[in-house]
């Protein structure tokens, strides 16, 4: 198990009930005693960049829901800080937002490749001591982020890639079903 900080996985469990986080890998931005903050990866939606910003028409990039929390709000991770003024580093080589002018100049131009760099629809938040709970009851798995599954374009796919990447009992759980009183 790796520690909760920022820059880490926070892997469901096969079993997780709550509909939003079932079967989702989060990359965690932040995690501070005040709270944690960070977006699926995991969660394809049907919409692209020129869907929801006027000045991104063209711009078929798709977007993921990022979580349940402010989901009228636009995000974005990347590994272009040698492009991408002012975002903030959260582990090597991924970076969290950045100038967002710029960004789309740089989409529109062809110098920003749509592979270094996703969008996300609102975020997932924890409150004080809720994540390190929500740990502790074995809601999730923790793993260490890395920067081709995190940019991984076979979206759908990066739960079950992080468990395997975990090795072991984590290997079994890619095939567990959603509810097993179905089995």
């Amino acid at each position: 198990m790796t520690a909760l900080k920022s820059g880490i996985l926070l892997i469901s469990d096969p079993f997780l009930k709550d509909p939003n986080f079932l079967r989702t890998v989060v990359f965690l931005c932040e995690h501070q005693e005040q709270g944690s903050f960070g977006f699926i990866v995991n969660k394809p939606i049907d919409l692209t960049l020129q869907d929801v910003i006027q000045d991104a028409e063209g711009l078929l990039i798709p977007l993921s829901e990022g979580g349940p929390v402010q989901k009228d709000t636009l995000h974005f991770l990347h590994r272009r800080p040698d492009l991408i003024e002012g975002g903030i580093e959260v582990i090597d080589h991924i970076f969290w937002s950045g100038d967002f002018a710029q960004t789309l100049a740089l989409l529109h131009s062809g110098e920003l490749p749509p592979s270094d760099i996703r969008f996300f629809i609102g975020y997932s938040g924890w409150g004080e001591s809720q994540l390190q709970q929500e740990v502790d009851d074995k809601s999730w798995i923790t793993g260490i982020a890395k920067n081709q599954l995190i940019f991984n374009s076979d979206i759908p796919a990066i739960w079950k890639e992080s468990l395997n990447e975990l090795g072991g009992e984590y290997r079994q759980m890619v095939n567990y079903p959603i509810d097993p009183q179905l089995n």
